[in-house]
C-alpha cells in the first residue's frame, strides 16, 4: 500500500479528475461490486465509485503491513478528513470525489465514521471477536454502514434503507467470514465469536487450537444458518422495495448467495479448500439479476 498522504492535495489543484481516479480504483480492484455499479445511471454510478474508493482506501490501510499504531494513525487522519469533507473543505482526492455525492444524496457522516471504526477493529496484529454482539457490531461497521450509504444513492431511505442494509450487509459479511477462515487465520484474525466457539467446546486462544478443533465445522454450520436467515430476510425486504430501484443490491445478493451455496456444497469439514466464483460466473449472475 502506498503512503496515504500522497493523495492529499492541500491548496493544490488535482492533476487527475477525482471522479476518474475513484472509477479507476474500482476497476483495478476486481471487486464484484463493479458489475453491480456499472448498470447505474452516470450520476449514481459516479457516487458509488467514490464510496467504494473510500472503503478500499481505509480497508487497504487496515490490511496493510504497517505496525498497528501506524495504521491507527492513518485511520485517524481519515477521521479528520471526513470532518473536513462535511465542513466543506476536503483535501484528499477521494474526498473530493465524495463531495458531490455527499450533498446530492444526503450521505450520513456517521456511516463513513462507522466504516473507519470497523477498520480500526481489523488493524491489529491479533483479532478475536468476543461474542455475537461484537460480531454484529463488526458487520454493521464494515458492511451495513456501506449498505446504508449505497441505499441512499439508489434512492432508498428511512426504515427500508436500514432494514435492507442490516439484512444484506450481515449476509455478505458473514459469507466473507465463512469463506476466509483459513486466510484470516494466517493473519491471526478469528471472526468466529468466542462465545459460539465455546458453545461447541472450543476455548483455546491460539490459532491452531481453533482451526484444528474437530468441532469447528459445527460452529461454521451454526453461523451458516444465521447467514441463510439474513439472505431470507433480505429477499423479503427486496420484494417490498421495488426491484428497479435497488437492482445493484440484488446483483450483489445474487453473486454472494451463489458463493455461499458453493461454500455449503463444499462442506464445513474442508475449510482449507478455497471457494471462489470465476469472473464469467459473476458476470452471468449479474446479467440474470439485471434482466429478471
Amino acid at each position: 500500500m502506498g503512503d496515504p498522504d500522497l493523495n492529499y492535495l492541500g491548496e493544490q489543484k488535482p492533476t487527475v479528475d477525482p471522479k476518474l481516479m475513484a472509477a479507476d480504483i474500482v476497476k483495478q480492484s476486481g471487486t464484484s461490486f463493479y458489475w453491480a455499479m456499472r448498470i447505474l445511471p452516470e450520476a449514481k454510478r459516479t457516487a458509488m465509485f467514490a464510496i467504494y474508493a473510500f472503503c478500499r482506501e481505509v480497508d487497504d490501510i487496515a490490511d496493510g503491513s504497517d505496525r498497528p499504531e501506524v495504521k491507527m494513525g492513518f485511520l485517524e487522519k481519515w477521521r479528520t478528513e471526513i470532518k473536513r469533507l462535511y465542513a466543506g473543505h476536503p483535501e484528499h482526492i477521494i474526498s473530493l470525489a465524495l463531495a458531490g455525492p455527499v450533498k446530492d444524496y444526503d450521505l450520513a457522516k456517521e456511516d463513513f465514521m462507522a466504516v473507519i471504526d470497523g477498520m480500526e477493529m481489523d488493524a491489529v496484529d491479533a483479532l478475536r471477536i468476543s461474542d455475537m454482539a461484537e460480531l454484529e457490531l463488526y458487520c454493521d461497521r464494515v458492511a451495513c454502514a456501506v449498505g446504508r450509504l449505497s441505499n441512499r444513492v439508489f434512492g432508498l431511505n428511512g426504515e427500508m434503507n436500514t432494514s435492507l442494509a442490516k439484512a444484506l450487509g450481515d449476509a455478505l459479511q458473514l459469507t466473507n467470514i465463512l469463506r476466509d477462515i483459513y486466510e484470516d487465520a494466517e493473519r491471526n484474525h478469528v471472526y468466529l465469536p468466542a462465545d459460539l466457539l465455546a458453545k461447541h467446546g472450543i476455548e483455546g486462544e491460539t490459532i491452531n487450537e481453533i482451526i484444528e478443533n474437530p468441532a469447528l465445522p459445527e460452529v461454521c454450520l451454526e453461523l451458516a444458518d444465521l447467514t441463510a436467515e439474513r439472505y431470507r430476510q433480505a429477499d423479503e425486504i427486496i420484494e417490498k422495495c421495488g426491484k428497479e430501484l435497488i437492482r445493484p443490491a440484488i446483483i450483489m445478493k445474487s453473486i454472494y448467495f451463489q458463493l455461499f451455496r458453493c461454500l455449503e456444497q463444499r462442506g464445513w469439514e474442508r475449510l482449507d479448500v478455497p471457494v471462489k466464483l470465476s469472473k464469467f460466473h459473476k458476470l452471468r449472475l449479474a446479467l440474470v439479476a439485471w434482466l429478471f
